[in-house]
């Protein structure tokens, strides 16, 4: 059963999970954060702009194995990782609780959407050999904008690349990784945010330093 066209989603890890999309559903949602000020006497109070909330994209994603006659898991149980700490990324470290998900794209034709995590997942089995194992599953994703680009959804995998800025208050719970992510487009670029401010241990970032982001070519 090919239901929906070719599409796949492209890990952070540079590891592709292949998929069928059906082209009708694909939602995408931009917001802004406002502030209002009521003032006695008016109706309507003023709004401050607090800047935007990140991005989301909502679609559902088919797999189907019968013609292979293996279980759906082999693709279903990666998307399910993903939603899981990966402690094979950049910055990670079980001591101090640094961890996160991986991000993803979502790739179908000429449509490449932007860094984002995985949200909300919602996956079901709707077909089943004879012994029990599922053949064909249906997930619904809600992706959620992992860092800042520009002109999303991109038209070609290298667009959208933030500008890096000159300089960084390092924040709670923020790593060199995240840092890299977004200001250069990708986590695994920290070492010259690192060589550029003397850091030799990637994990002993103190909150509230100022740390130079220097212009690397993209």
């Amino acid at each position: 059963m090919a239901k929906g066209q070719k599409a796949y989603l492209e890990t952070e890890g540079k590891k592709r999970i292949p998929c069928l999309f059906n082209p009708a559903e694909l939602a995408i949602g931009l917001s802004n954060s406002w502030d209002s000020d009521p003032k006695p006497g008016q109706q309507t109070p003023s709004l401050q702009y607090r800047g935007g909330d990140s991005g989301t994209l909502t679609l559902e994603l088919f797999f189907d194995t019968t013609a292979e006659g293996k279980p759906v898991t082999k693709y279903t149980d990666d998307l399910v990782k993903l939603m899981r700490v990966d402690t094979k990324l950049p910055g990670y470290s079980k001591k101090k609780q640094n961890g996160r998900p991986g991000w993803v794209k979502f790739h179908w034709g000429k449509f490449h959407s932007f860094r984002c995590v995985i949200e909300k997942m919602d996956l079901r089995y709707t077909y089943f050999a004879t012994n029990g194992e599922p053949l064909r599953a249906t997930v619904g994703l809600t992706l959620k904008q992992y860092m800042q680009e520009n002109n999303w959804p991109a038209q070609n995998p290298t667009s959208g690349t933030p500008a890096p800025a000159g300089s960084h208050v390092l924040q709670p719970g923020e790593t060199l990784d995240r840092l890299a992510a977004r200001y250069y487009g990708d986590p695994f670029r920290w070492r010259p945010i690192a060589e550029a401010n003397g850091i030799k241990d990637p994990f002993a970032l103190r909150p509230g330093r100022v740390l130079d982001i220097p212009q690397v070519e993209l």
